[in-house]
């Protein structure tokens, strides 16, 4: 049969104790106050395809355990790391003064378009995505070492949250995967 769908016994997966023990993308998720506790499962789905080093979860944001965090998360949230925090900008404080460059994805005034974001393979990145309605709170946009905005074309100017973590995810993790 041409190009038959391999089963999941056939993809050779870590399980989530290999996961602890391997070598992480230098890449690190802020969620800000998002709302959806099936985004945030989402989240850690694609944290954990990525091997991200670590996911906070800031303000409203759920934390684990919760059954529609597992609905999506499928397990994830048992191999990724996370830490809650209710205080973002604690968060983003810490984490600038251990040396991590955070970047707000946002549509701000000076963004820079993702496609056009470098990145540099001795820095660890903390990339903040915000609430569904209102974004990243604009304190957060002001105290970040960049800002990073999505290309879109079409007529809308929004993506769901965790589509736009995926993307992000994904272009972050080819750029410092290419880095090395």
């Amino acid at each position: 049969m041409k190009n038959r769908k391999l089963k999941n016994s056939e993809l050779d997966r870590i399980n989530a104790e290999e996961y602890k023990a391997s070598e992480k993308t230098p890449l690190i998720i802020i969620l800000d106050n998002i709302r959806s506790l099936n985004n945030i499962g989402s989240v850690f789905r694609t944290a954990d395809a990525f091997l991200v080093k670590k996911i906070y979860l800031c303000g409203i944001t759920a934390k684990p355990p919760h059954k529609d965090i597992q609905k999506t998360a499928l397990g994830a949230q048992d191999s990724v790391e996370w830490e809650y925090a209710e205080n973002v900008m604690e968060v983003v404080s810490k984490l600038q003064n251990e040396g991590v460059f955070v970047a707000s994805i946002e549509q701000a005034e000076l963004a820079v378009n993702l496609n056009d974001f470098s990145v540099q393979k001795e820095l660890t990145y903390a990339i903040v995505f915000g609430n569904e309605v209102k974004g990243v709170q604009q304190k957060v946009v002001t105290a970040s070492d960049a800002v990073i905005e999505i290309p879109q074309f079409g007529t809308k100017h929004s993506l769901n949250i965790s589509v736009s973590v995926g993307v992000v995810v994904w272009d972050l993790f080819v750029k410092l995967r290419s880095e090395k």
